[in-house]
């Protein structure tokens, strides 16, 4: 019997992979065998990663920029997966947000999707490869004080269904959906946000997921893994959460 979600001989792409759940799918994705290429804005970090895992390698890219996308795509003469999953948040109802601030959100979560999925589309057709999106249950449902985000992960959404269409019988397209996760990401809001109140305000994110913790890294890459898998033939559309209960509460 063949090894579950085996990615031998295949290159997959993790935008924003040199930290949290771009680390931990690249680290998971190497043990399974995949050539991994670690892109991101950190050139230190993603180095780092990249040297500690078998035949990995680090790219450059500003998915804000498309010159830049395009340059780095431009380097690859193949590619099986891509995951999308850098992004960044923002705290703030719509009367908090300013315009510069939604514009960021906007360039970084929505058009670094569509700049680095438009540049990979020609190497996945050719390999009949997959994307996998992170996307948000903020993509799904309200939370309070993130308008710009929900905003963003609901784009996510909406991007990967009409891929999945588009490109279906050529390229497979899913969405993951994480409730909040225990990264770096959310180290750096409960620093920014709730210095002088951390461990009150992490006690209610814990308390926000039924079952009374936050995500790990290592779990959402699980998914992610499946997802690019083989195994996953039959499974393109699919916007899957893994949120600890949140959106069937």
């Amino acid at each position: 019997m063949p090894e579950l979600f085996e990615l031998s001989g295949k290159r997959a792409l993790i935008t924003g992979g040199a930290s949290g759940i771009g680390e931990a799918t690249a680290r998971l994705f190497a043990g399974a065998g995949a050539e991994v290429v670690i892109a991101d804005l950190d050139d230190h970090r993603a180095s780092a990663v990249a040297a500690s895992l078998p035949g990995a390698r680090a790219l450059h890219v500003d998915l804000t920029s498309e010159a830049s996308v395009q340059a780095a795509f431009a380097l690859l003469d193949r590619l099986d997966v891509l995951v999308n999953n850098a992004g960044i948040g923002l705290v703030g109802s719509i009367e908090e947000t300013a315009a510069e601030d939604f514009d960021r959100l906007m360039a970084v979560n929505v058009r670094g999707v569509y700049l680095a999925t438009r540049a990979a589309v020609p190497l996945l057709r050719a390999a009949g490869g997959n994307i996998v999106n992170i996307g948000s249950v903020a993509g799904l449902v309200a939370v309070k004080r993130r308008f710009a985000y929900c905003a963003t992960k609901g784009a996510v959404v909406a991007m990967t269904r009409q891929l999945a269409i588009e490109y279906a019988g050529e390229i497979r397209v899913n969405c993951i959906c994480p409730g909040t996760v225990d990264t770096p990401f959310v180290e750096a809001y409960l620093e920014k946000y709730h210095k002088h109140e951390k461990e009150e305000v992490r006690r209610q994110l814990d308390a926000r997921q039924p079952v009374g913790r936050l995500g790990r890294p290592e779990e959402i890459a699980a998914l992610a893994l499946y997802l690019a898998s083989g195994q996953a033939g039959f499974v393109t559309g699919s916007i899957m959460t893994i949120d600890g209960g949140w959106t069937a509460a």
